[in-house]
């Protein structure tokens, strides 16, 4: 179930030609998929593609009725393989995935793909995940690109320069036999505009025509001689091809080419950020109209020569807006303007950041300084209009860093807390942790966690501390990461080796990280795919053990038994504990519309909520320590002889009890309490609710009497 259904958006990739198509840039480059006449698409989901993947899951009828095959792939290695059946036969084929992790899994299959080269068109769609939003390492796309010599797009994020983008690029990957990457930043996916639609192709030439009509051509498979021999394709065949098309299509755009004698090259990606800033400085207008002559690279690799050389001369200088470490485009600028001659002076790096996110204030920062340099015509701007950079920057510090952390009710959060009261008793251990939302266990309050090496690579981060010691390491493991390659890199690994650590298997039944895509061991029912595949007998299957699972992860007292036994217990070999609760954001979305129609039908609807008695509570706000909830705030102490504020839950609350539970387990207070709020009461609940108030009514002025007696 993913965190956003796109049921009723999917309609409009029905749109016929001429129709205006409005929406969202992730519809938007599927719409251009099947206006390509593509034939099949698989990936694997991660930001920010993962809306790419959740709209396809819900345009599955659509891609049916046009004979495409849509897979969600095991993992990105798996998405990439699936481009080679565009090797031997003329079929257009697309993939999607998170770059760079998502591109680093998908190495092999992609190399392989970039040295036999394609027949069909191969468009390889990524997230690029680079910025102040990613939760990656930083690193970009066009290294890899540059690496295999897959031929990188980055179109201007506006939908008409997107869809196009689409279409160009299989029309691109044909004309040169190379595949393609389309890389989407986060704005692009996310933008909103409209576009004149075409009507939606069927392939050409159809997969089931490729299975009955088999063909095989070895000169496509990377062995020896081949591969020596497709190098050479490479640089004598297919770049030159793919430079021409470039050119005779007009991939790269110019604006206002002649209009100064200075200019900006900026990739496509980045022309909106750029033409904003020169808007804040009264160079450009809303629309895009600009004083300054720009050069856009919607292709960024390859480069073309001639269209550079072309809008470099008669200029004095030129910035190079290039997005990221190392200068790579910069570089490959220096050396074609070397090698023409050319006398245009090129700056990039030196009034731009070499590293972090362009956003609209660091390119302001770096076109001022461009211009007071070389363009001090330009600098007369409206005061008024060009806002003082120091505004922000001064406002920064004042805002309190506040760290990422578990979702109210997330059933990841006791598996944690019953870690953090184990170290009380046995010591701290290594902890080897892993992608996905148990990955904010290293943040406070957990504070857990020693490495991250991937995803799904909890378990092989901790493979070389494998030797007899006085402690065992603990591994965490997603059921995303586990499928994705956890079983075999992690848990098999494990046995072949004769591991004696533990692995805590997180099975909440999605991918949640991704948005709550369905896995292999999902509980939900799915009509496109298989699930309910219990990751238990995968690991026995795989010959683990001892193998315990956990069917509530909110009993910490038995989740913090069963760590304490697998780290202390004498048997050798590996051991997995598997805990296991649904998601709580997805179970949510399950469970919200389901309770707020019965509560409109008038049935009786029972919801707990837990509170804190604030006679009770001293104010120790352990509970808030230990479990880091949400919902868990501080209110006034209404006892005016106590000064500490005492702890409460908030509305947000959606009664997973871990508040309770981790004060229970910890031995804190007994201040918590359980309640239920009854909706549609029956006739037995009022009489009941009566005879509550009325006995505590009673017991109150018993007290009364008490306490008036005591005084006289």
């Amino acid at each position: 179930m993913a965190e956003r259904s796109f049921v009723e958006e999917v309609k409009k990739l029905r749109l016929k030609d001429g129709e205006i198509f409005s929406g969202e840039g992730i519809l938007a480059v599927t719409k251009a998929l099947l206006e390509s006449g593509v034939s099949y698409v698989a990936g694997y989901q991660g930001a920010p593609i993962s809306h790419l993947m959740d709209v396809l899951a819900d345009a599955n009828d659509i891609m049916e009725e046009h004979g495409i095959r849509f897979e969600n792939s095991a993992n990105e290695a798996t998405a990439a393989a699936t481009l080679a059946a565009s090797v031997n036969y003329p079929i257009r084929g697309a993939v999607t995935f998170k770059s760079t992790v998502g591109t680093n899994v998908a190495s092999d299959a992609l190399a392989n793909l970039a040295s036999g080269g394609v027949k069909g068109g191969a468009l390889i769609i990524v997230g690029e995940d680079y910025g102040e939003g990613s939760s990656i390492m930083q690193e970009r796309s066009h290294a890899f690109a540059m690496k295999s010599q897959i031929w990188l797009l980055d179109p201007r994020p506006n939908l008409p320069s997107m869809v196009r983008a689409v279409k160009m690029g299989f029309e691109l990957s044909e004309a040169s036999s190379t595949p393609v990457m389309l890389e989407l930043r986060i704005r692009a996916c996310h933008v909103h505009g409209f576009f004149t639609a075409k009507d939606n192709q069927r392939a050409q030439y159809t997969l089931r025509e490729a299975m009955d009509t088999p063909q095989r051509d070895v000169s496509r498979i990377v062995l020896p001689p081949s591969s020596y021999l497709h190098e050479q394709e490479k640089i004598n065949d297919r770049w030159p091809a793919a430079v021409k098309f470039i050119q005779d299509k007009g991939l790269n755009e110019f604006f206002a080419e002649d209009s100064a004698d200075i200019g900006i090259i900026v990739q496509g990606g980045i022309y909106n950020t750029l033409v904003r800033s020169l808007e804040r400085l009264g160079l450009a207008d809303i629309y895009g109209q600009t004083k300054i002559p720009l050069y856009v690279m919607n292709v960024t690799y390859p480069l073309v020569d001639a269209e550079i050389v072309r809008f470099c001369t008669g200029k004095k200088a030129v910035l190079m807006v290039e997005e990221g470490q190392p200068n790579f485009i910069e570089q490959n600028l220096s050396l074609i303007l070397k090698q023409a001659n050319s006398s245009t002076t090129l700056h990039g790096k030196d009034f731009l950041p070499m590293g972090g996110e362009y956003t609209n204030l660091v390119v302001l920062n770096g076109l001022k300084s461009f211009f007071e340099k070389h363009g001090k015509e330009f600098t007369a701007f409206n005061q008024n209009q060009a806002a003082n950079p120091n505004d922000v920057t001064a406002i920064a510090p004042l805002v309190h860093p506040r760290p990422p952390g578990f979702c109210t009710g997330c059933p990841e959060r006791p598996i944690f807390t019953a870690m953090k009261l184990m170290e009380k008793e046995i010591g701290q251990h290594h902890i080897s942790a892993d992608i996905g939302c148990h990955l904010f266990s290293i943040l406070p309050p957990f504070n857990l966690g020693n490495t991250t090496m991937g995803y799904g690579l909890g378990t092989a981060g901790s493979s070389a501390l494998n030797v007899s010691a006085s402690k065992r390491v603990i591994s965490i493991m997603g059921d995303g990461g586990f499928w994705h390659n956890g079983l075999t890199s992690g848990i098999a690994n494990a046995v072949f080796n004769k591991s004696d650590n533990l692995t805590v298997v997180v099975d909440n039944s999605y991918t949640s990280a991704t948005g709550g895509q369905d896995v292999l061991s999902s509980k939900a029912l799915n009509k496109n795919r298989s699930t309910g595949h219990e990751i238990e007998k995968a690991i026995k299957g795989v010959g683990v053990q001892w193998v315990k699972t956990v069917h509530r992860t909110y009993d910490i007292a038995t989740m913090k038994k069963l760590m304490k036994e697998a780290l202390t217990n004498k048997e050798k070999g590996p051991k997995v504990l598997i805990a296991q609760s649904e998601c709580m954001l997805n179970k949510q979305r399950r469970e919200k519309p389901l309770v707020k129609a019965a509560i409109k039908k008038g049935v009786r609807v029972v919801k707990e909520k837990f509170g804190v008695d604030p006679e009770t509570c001293t104010g120790d706000h352990s509970c808030i320590r230990l479990s880091g909830c949400p919902s868990l705030s501080i209110k006034e102490n209404p006892d005016p002889l106590r000064l500490e504020p005492v702890a409460t839950v908030l509305e947000s609350c959606v009664g997973c009890g871990v508040c309770g539970e981790a004060s229970h387990a910890a031995v804190l207070c007994p201040s918590f309490y359980k309640a239920q709020v009854i909706s549609n009461p029956s006739l037995i609940d009022r009489v009941l609710s009566t005879l509550r108030k009325w006995v505590i009514d009673r017991l109150q002025q018993r007290m009364i009497k008490r306490q008036m007696a005591y005084r006289f």
